[in-house]
């Protein structure tokens, strides 16, 4: 939390995130070139090979790219963040415009100083339930000027890229916070 928002002893609002977004593909599509032209940041797309986890309905060859936004908001929105998301891909798959099953795999998260969390439909014992069927785990923490993995942190989110990725996006969202204090 920015000092500038801290009162010690007493609670205060939280402080806002910059929303981010992970998406595996096998073909670009025109809703997420969308999406990408309206981020703040956008990393290139990358070999997802790290896993075979979505092979059967999304094929192979798959890429993955993330992006942050600009709009910076409250920690509480991320189970209205993941319920929008997961519409999208399911009125993406309902066109049966692609010949995959499922076109697009959305992974939105949070961006904080501190750490990065993804939201989820999965519990697992490092999660935590946040409401409407949607769990969030802290699969990055920063700490000593790098990003860092936990055991359970997926193959992807460790490669340099994605840190370097990140990396970017917390120096901007940094000094957006250091703006906003008086």
């Amino acid at each position: 939390m920015p000092r500038c928002l801290e009162e010690r002893g007493k609670s205060a609002p939280p402080t806002p995130t910059r929303r981010a977004l992970s998406a595996t593909f096998h073909r670009l599509n025109v809703p997420w070139l969308s999406l990408v032209r309206s981020c703040r940041l956008a990393s290139e797309p990358f070999l997802f090979n790290q896993t075979n986890y979505y092979e059967a309905t999304m094929g192979t060859d798959l890429r993955k790219q993330f992006l942050a936004f600009e709009r910076l908001v409250t920690p509480d929105c991320l189970p209205d963040i993941k319920l929008r998301t997961n519409a999208l891909e399911k009125d993406l798959a309902a066109t049966r415009a692609f010949p995959d099953e499922r076109p697009l795999n959305l992974d939105p998260g949070l961006l904080a100083l501190g750490k990065f969390l993804l939201a989820t439909t999965k519990d697992q014992a490092h999660r935590v339930y946040l409401r409407d069927g949607i769990f969030a785990e802290v699969t990055l923490r920063y700490h000593g000027g790098v990003w860092e993995p936990w055991p359970w942190t997926y193959a992807d989110y460790r490669l340099p890229e994605v840190h370097a990725f990140l990396q970017q996006a917390r120096d901007c969202y940094r000094s957006r916070l250091r703006d906003a204090c008086p």
